[in-house]
């Protein structure tokens, strides 16, 4: 067999590898998911925080953040994390260019080039911030979350 069969075999593994699952990440910090009680676990396994939670326990439950922030003030330090969500939204047709299109004249025998305009479909991404985390103390402070 050669290499070019086996590339789409490692480039899935790369891909798995890389992801981090509610699976890898309690994994991950064993030690602070095994001295939670069953309650916060099973919070925690569907995604959910709480004020008060630790930023273990807001890594287990959400990952790595997309943006961090550090604010200082009178009255102490906090940390911002920020989550976001990307996706495409359709932004209309657009004009593209041009295609050839011959064309025979069956009574002269001529052909005949005509340009058509070619159009496309046009997707723009967006990233929206969906969940804002504030800890003070390394401990959540606050949460805004997008609705």
């Amino acid at each position: 067999m050669k290499f070019r069969n086996f590339l789409p075999l490692v480039l899935l593994a790369l891909l798995a590898a890389g992801c981090s699952t509610i699976d890898s990440r309690i994994k991950e910090k064993s030690a602070t998911f095994a001295g939670l009680d069953a309650p916060t676990q099973e919070k925690l396994r569907k995604g959910r925080v709480e004020v008060g939670y630790t930023k273990d326990m807001v890594y287990i439950a959400l990952g790595q953040p997309d943006e961090r922030k550090e604010h200082v003030t009178g009255q102490g330090q906090t940390e911002t994390w920020i989550y976001t969500s990307t996706y495409d939204e359709y932004a209309g047709t657009a004009h593209v260019g041009y295609r050839r299109r011959f064309v025979r004249d069956s009574r002269s025998g001529a052909t005949y080039v005509y340009l058509e305009p070619v159009f496309s479909d046009v997707y723009q991404e967006l990233t929206e911030e969906t969940i804002r985390i504030i800890f003070k103390d390394g401990r959540v402070e606050a949460m805004e979350e997008s609705k």
